[in-house]
This record gives C-alpha cells, structure tokens and sequence, in this order.
C-alpha cells in the first residue's frame, strides 16, 4: 500500500529588503535643509533678541535623524563599496551623497557653541569627506558616458560646498580661513551659474529635473552670510544682492519649476530657502526691513521645509523612495 503523497511546502519568498539595504542618498538634502533652518533660527535668536532655544531644540532633533540616515546608509557601502560609485552614476545620487558630507559640516558648526573642539574636529572630517567624494565624482564622469559629465546645479553641492566651513570658520574666529574659503570658492561658483545660464538659453530643461534649479541660490546666499561674519560688509550686500535677484527670479517661475509635481528632488528647494532666509537675517545686522523679511520667510521655511522632508523620508521608510532614486540596490 502506497503511502499518500505530501503535498510539497510553497516555495519560501526571498525576504524583502530591509531598512538598511534600501536607504537611497536622496535622504539628505532635506536633512541638509532641516539643519539650515534650525541655523537659520539661532540667527534670528540673536538678530531680534529672543532666546536661542527654539534653534537649538531644531538642531538636536535634525542632528539626531542625520546620524540615523548616515548609519542606515552607510551599512550599504560597508557591505559592498562599489555601490557608492554606481550611485553617483544617477543625479539624484550625487546630489544625496554631497549633501550627506554637508550635513557633516553644518553638524559641525550646530556643535560650536557647546563643544569648539568637537566641532572643529567634524569639520576637518567633513572636508575630508568632501574631498573625497569629489575624487570618486571626478573618477565616475571621467570614467562614464558623456552626458554624466554635464554641468548641473548639483555640481554647487559638489564644488562649492567648502564653502560651508566658512560658516564654522567664523564662529570659531578663524576669520582669514573664512575668507580664504569666500574667495576660493567664488571661482567655480562663477562658472558655474555661467554654463548653467548658457544652458538654459540653448534649452530648456526636462520638468522633472527643473526643482535643481534651486541649488543656484544657496551659494549667493552662503557667500553674503561667510562675507558677514569675516567682516567683508561689502561684499556681504554684493552677494545679497545676487541671492535676492536668484531668489526672485525662482519665485517668478515656481509654478513652471514644480511642473512634474512632488518628487525626491523637491529636497532641493529646502536648503537653499534656509540659506536665503538666513542670510537676509544675518546681513541686515539688527532689526530692520531686511531682517524682518527674513524672519517672515524663515516663519514660512518653519513649515515648507519640514513638510518636504517629511514627505520624502516618509518614501524612505515605505520603500518608493529606494525604488525611484536608489540606482544601487546592496
């Protein structure tokens, strides 16, 4: 007598991908924006007198969610290095991968008022970190198709984020390394915005894509705040003038910029409004016209800029936000 057959067990279903194996760098820049608006909002402390605190409470709570994007993304390149370099393949990898180092840097300078020392530190491995990458981004455009290595506004992430040590330079008095850093960096700032205007007079850019425009704000805006704080007032009001001008010309053409809809590069637009917001506060030195236009803008990056990052880490953690963006799987 034959036994009856068992019927055979469902083939078992590969486990879905993890947290940890599905943390695309398009994380960042909004983080990169969260930790300028809780900067933004120590400035407006000083400039109108009010208690600091409010800044601060931002600033710990963005610091936090930093160090736990940096350590969830992180476990992808531990396990197999080379995704870093088929990351920085896509745009919205490169523009991830830069701001995670900036981040680092605006940790840095968040640090300053409670430990010198250990921001300074942070500050020197930011800049490493920045460096670093951009070898292995030089190395990628060198090394791929032809069209990876047009200029773009991510490249101001890339090139000109230096710049941001500037910003601790100055809190910690090394007034002539800020300058330094102003100068050196004005260069491929100034070519860039030049081959991006050129670009857009020749063509005009896909909608999706049109959000990194944005990016060409942040380094006028970071220039008249690095320019203030290291004394250069003239130059502070020259760069303020090109940040305003950048930003009017954004806010004229935002319903063309936000054509596509809400996409990851909408992060884009958070950094780049702190800055601004900030920079008005900073440079007009005391309460008046332009810094309460600040502050009425900073009151509205309060709730823009939370909005957009919440949105976008809500992707992360439901898994679109790996799919549309993360060009490396680990």
């Amino acid at each position: 007598m034959t036994r009856p057959r068992r019927p055979m067990p469902p083939p078992l279903k590969p486990p879905a991908p993890g947290l940890w194996r599905r943390t695309p760098p398009a994380i960042f820049p909004p983080i990169f924006g969260l930790f300028g608006l809780g900067l933004g909002w120590r400035a407006a402390g000083q400039a109108f007198g009010i208690s600091p605190g409010f800044g601060d409470m931002i600033l710990g709570a963005v610091a936090i969610l930093f160090l736990f994007a940096l350590v969830a993304w992180l476990a992808k390149p531990l396990r197999r290095p080379a995704v870093v370099l088929e990351e920085l393949r896509v745009l919205p990898g490169r523009a991830g991968v830069a701001a995670a180092s900036l981040c680092l840097m605006l940790l840095a300078a968040s640090l300053v008022p409670f430990a010198p020392v250990l921001a300074l530190g942070l500050a020197l491995l930011a800049t490493l970190a920045q460096a670093a990458f951009i070898i292995l981004l030089t190395y990628v455009m060198r090394t791929g198709p032809a069209e990876g290595r047009v200029v773009t506004p991510i490249f101001h992430l890339s090139f000109v984020g230096f710049i941001l040590g500037g910003l601790v330079a100055n809190a910690l008095g090394h007034h002539e390394v800020a300058k330094w850093l102003l100068w050196a960096m004005l260069v491929p700032a100034g070519l860039i915005w030049g081959i991006s205007a050129r670009q857009l007079l020749a063509r005009v850019p896909p909608a999706p894509l049109r959000p990194l425009l944005a990016i060409h704000l942040a380094p006028a805006a970071l220039f008249a705040i690095v320019a203030q704080g290291a004394g250069l007032e003239g130059a502070a009001y020259a760069f303020m003038a090109l940040a305003a001008a950048i930003f009017a010309a954004l806010l004229v053409a935002l319903r063309w910029l936000t054509a596509s809809g809400f996409s990851p590069l909408w992060g884009a637009f958070t950094f780049p409004l702190a800055a601004f917001a900030t920079a008005l506060i900073t440079v007009s030195q005391g309460v008046g016209p332009m810094a309460w236009a600040g502050g009425v803008l900073l009151a509205g990056a309060t709730i823009t800029i939370p909005l957009v990052a919440f949105r976008i880490l809500k992707m992360w953690a439901s898994g679109p936000l790996a799919a549309k963006t993360n060009a490396a799987e680990a």
